[in-house]
């Protein structure tokens, strides 16, 4: 695993009102854990771009001058307005010692299930935590999707190695290729719609049926007064 250098002095004091000064200067206070003894120390902030700013994993060399450490960022805490750095804390690590850091996944590849079928790539776990002795850390968990089919999955048990302990459950999910609902083709919604489509027009038909059925109706009834009428008129004239 890559190393990032980070130049480090000592603390002479210690206090909230040494904190501020330093963080006023640029640098931010720090303290290093795992060793013989906790030491105080202050680092430059833009010393830690290439280690907090990247999604790669990297250990640390905290360069004192007189010797060299190596670590692993443990803690690192933000301003919550400024989003500068004001405090960090590391962990020596030892040669002979397992530590335990996130490492990123990459995927590498295509998958036909998603070229072809239409299917979604969904990404479950964008780092994974291991455990392993120094020189056993990967820079990074490599998995390879190009024969990944539709319903295809790569769990944690797929990507074990002698080298480092994942330290997830077997069955957690890491990526997987789904279906998407633009890949889905339904067609019996469709149908069903064409024969409400079939039934509103037999109402309409039926509607007209009525309509013709109610105009025949009031003519008779037109027909019936007329004659009504023309009675009574025939009465009329023969009382008379």
């Amino acid at each position: 695993m890559k190393s990032i250098e980070i130049k480090s002095s000592k603390r002479e004091k210690m206090g909230k009102v040494d904190s501020k000064s330093l963080r006023k200067t640029g640098s931010v206070p720090c303290v290093l854990y795992g060793g013989k003894e906790t030491i105080h120390f202050s680092a430059t902030e833009i010393s830690f771009k290439d280690l907090v700013y990247t999604a790669a994993a990297h250990t640390v060399t905290l360069d004192f001058g007189d010797k060299k450490i190596n670590a692993i960022l443990q803690d690192i805490q933000f301003h919550p307005v400024s989003d500068r750095i004001i405090h960090a804390d590391f962990y020596e690590i030892h040669d002979d010692k397992d530590i335990t850091m996130d490492i990123p996944v990459i995927i590498t590849g295509s998958a036909p299930g998603v070229l072809n079928d239409g299917g979604m790539l969904s990404r479950n776990k964008r780092k994974i935590r291991i455990k392993a002795i120094p020189s056993n850390l990967p820079d990074s968990i490599d998995i390879d999707i190009s024969s990944m089919e539709l319903g295809d999955k790569v769990t944690m048990e797929d990507i074990q190695s002698d080298k480092y302990e994942i330290l997830h459950p077997e069955n957690t999910v890491v990526c997987q290729v789904r279906t998407s609902r633009a890949s889905m083709i339904i067609e019996e919604p469709v149908l069903e719609t064409e024969g409400e489509e079939g039934v509103e027009g037999a109402e309409g038909a039926e509607g007209a049926e009525g309509a013709a059925e109610g105009a025949e109706g009031a003519e008779g009834a037109a027909e019936g007064k007329k004659d009504e009428g023309g009675k009574d008129k025939d009465s009329g004239d023969s009382k008379e």
